[in-house]
């Protein structure tokens, strides 16, 4: 099986149809591909939580966080077509890590919270399909200062940042989304996951990275058990189709995603989709789809993705499921 290792994968912070495509593959062919943390590796050790405050990849704007892996060049894919991504498998690395910084939202500056001003770090060990946290490193006076933590929460192992390149644009791997994928962090992007993604360029071009071990919804703090990762993964196509946003469906239902500002808006633009889903894939009427989100107690909409920072957009995922569906037309 081919693979992309995380030693000569060429790490990339741009979402970029420039860039030169570091494995090709074939409709239907299984590849795995190695993944960075999303902090580009710099916290390993509980002694790096002195590091927070001044890492090398916060030194520039916006900051070399969320590197991926890519992009992945998938013959007989073109613009206009609609790749299906099968997420087969998420391993994650024997650890994971999580922080938070002064002026952190929302409690990073709040004097009620006011240990959670401090600079934390949180290493977190994968051991039995848990996540163990044993204790948290705060930064004081210039000093790495442990305090004990006990938790362990269960392992949900997901791809946070997944997209192919967009049509013109150059987003970084952090703060880019759109129709084409990007940083969205959906804790649905998991094993037995197919994604549904509109293409704008020969062959794709896909990226993959930001594996998270366990997340919260909302990524409450804006940073989840981030962790290196091994993805395998394949691909199929629906030809000369575009859905307009990325979709995702798994055994148990369809999901329809949407990134805005403010929150309503995205889930507005999220349940709107999914009507129009309904009606184009499985035959209903505009009354029937909207009763079918409004008194429908197998529709639900998942906040995935509210994080304060710079022009990161709220990701909303409006689900419903399948059994409650109309036959697939």
């Amino acid at each position: 099986m081919k693979r992309i290792e995380r030693s000569s994968a060429g790490l990339k912070y741009t979402i970029d149809f420039h860039h030169a495509p570091v494995l090709e593959v074939e409709l239907g062919e299984s590849f795995i591909l190695d993944t960075e943390d999303a902090s580009s590796g710099s916290y390993r050790t509980p002694a790096d939580a002195a590091r927070l405050l001044d890492a090398w990849y916060l030194n520039y704007t916006p900051r070399k966080a969320n590197p991926l892996t890519g992009p992945v060049y998938i013959r007989g894919v073109e613009p206009g077509d609609t790749l299906i991504v099968h997420i087969e498998g998420v391993e994650l690395d024997s650890q994971g890590v999580t922080f938070w910084r002064p002026g952190h939202e929302p409690l990073g500056d709040s004097l009620e919270w006011s240990d959670l001003s401090k600079a934390t770090l949180v290493i977190g060990r994968m051991e039995k399909g848990e996540v163990v946290m044993d204790s948290a490193q705060t930064l004081e006076d210039g000093k790495v200062v442990p305090h004990p933590i006990g938790l362990r929460v269960r392992q949900s192992p997901f791809i946070g940042t997944i997209a192919v390149a967009p049509e013109r644009e150059v987003e970084t791997s952090v703060l880019g989304q759109g129709s084409w994928g990007g940083n969205m962090d959906v804790h649905d992007i998991c094993p037995g996951t197919r994604l549904l993604i509109p293409c704008y360029h020969k062959g794709a071009l896909l990226y993959v990275g930001d594996v998270h071990a366990c997340q919260g919804d909302t990524e409450f703090y804006g940073t989840a058990m981030e962790s290196r990762g091994t993805v395998a993964l394949h691909c199929e196509v629906i030809k000369a189709k575009q859905v307009p946003f990325v979709r995702l469906e798994n055994d148990v239902s369809i999901i329809s995603l949407a990134c805005a500002r403010p929150l309503e808006e995205a889930v507005w633009r999220a349940s709107i989709q999914l009507m129009r889903w309904l009606m184009a894939d499985y035959g209903c009427s505009q009354r029937q789809a909207y009763l079918l989100l409004g008194v429908n107690p197998d529709f639900r909409i998942n906040v995935y993705q509210m994080a304060l920072m710079a022009k990161l957009q709220y990701t909303v995922g409006a689900e419903i499921l399948k059994r409650s569906l109309p036959h697939p037309v």
